[in-house]
């Protein structure tokens, strides 16, 4: 089998690893170097580091033309995509021998979109897991290859229920792609029905806003770390929320009040219990920390 793996963070490392296993990798596509935030030099990204240190070659196109280009030379049975950040238009999907499939975060059709781990944790969901998919035209709506499927705890985060379903996400690659490839198993089409569009999350939207529950505003603070972390307004300083949890007693929403030595933020149900804080241009620091900063004092959201 003769495959292209198309990937640009780091969470999509373990599939590419995974392909290894049960694939000759002919080409690997991510996306161009980029600047880092504070010197200004490129940094490649983290499937390029990778795949150069397991001597693979890389491709990273600037333009759809340099794409197409890179995957017609390869002469590729099959593509894999995860997290490679951009569209494949479908000129490129229908340049391989059997087409493309994606790795996708989610239990579909429920989560389709950018943000489906996050989407997951914050609408408080039981159960998610990773599907194995063949790429349409849509956004993630191909039929379904393969499916596994795994709890999420009440402590999960953004960011660590990523990392356990980038691995079962390699698993389940290494496990069932070369049956697809047989045709030994059919991709089955996605039921429509319950479909839902986990939108990309911005900085705004992290914003915690306490006319909302406690328990809702805990699932996002879980749900945003690491990126765009969840975030209050307190005397004109943005302040991070890193770890929260429910506080059974309440000061009035928006205001902050010293309970049992925690900072608590009054909400329109419960009282959320602020127990890692990150001001503006500072340290993490627990809540404890910041509370006796403020020598005890109570503080007010900015709205």
């Amino acid at each position: 089998m003769r495959a292209g793996f198309f990937g640009t963070p780091a969470v999509a490392v373990p599939a590419l690893a995974g392909l290894l296993d049960v694939a000759d990798v002919a080409l690997v596509v991510t996306r161009p170097d980029r600047p880092r935030e504070r010197s200004g030099r490129p940094s490649p990204p983290p499937i390029k580091t990778a795949a150069q240190e397991w001597g693979l070659p890389v491709a990273q196109p600037a333009t759809g033309d340099e794409l197409r280009t890179a995957v017609a030379q390869a002469e590729l049975d099959v593509g894999v995509v995860v997290a490679y950040g951009r569209l494949l238009p479908p000129t490129v999907l229908e340049s391989t021998r059997v087409g493309f499939v994606n790795i996708h975060f989610s239990l579909l059709p429920r989560w389709r979109g950018a943000a489906p781990v996050e989407r997951a944790i914050q609408a408080g969901d039981p159960m998610t897991g990773v599907c194995l998919m063949l790429l349409d035209e849509g956004l993630d709506t191909g039929p379904l290859i393969s499916v596994i499927e795994t709890p999420i705890s009440d402590d999960e985060t953004g960011g660590t229920l990523t990392a356990r379903l980038s691995h079962l996400g390699a698993v389940l690659l290494a496990d069932t792609l070369p049956d697809f490839m047989t045709g030994a198993l059919h991709p089955a089409p996605q039921i429509s029905a319950g479909a839902t569009n986990a939108g990309r999350i911005t900085v705004d939207e992290a914003r915690l806003d306490p006319d909302e529950p406690a328990d809702g505003l805990e699932r996002s603070v879980r749900a945003f770390n690491p990126r765009p972390g969840a975030w209050i307004m307190v005397d004109d300083d943005r302040v991070k929320i890193h770890a929260a949890s429910t506080f059974a007693e309440s000061p009035l929403p928006g205001v902050i009040e010293g309970r049992d030595g925690f900072p608590i933020l009054g909400t329109a149900e419960g009282g959320l219990r602020l127990d890692m804080i990150q001001p503006a241009g500072k340290r993490l620091q627990t809540g404890t920390a910041w509370l006796n900063g403020r020598r005890g004092r109570p503080a007010h959201l900015d709205r």
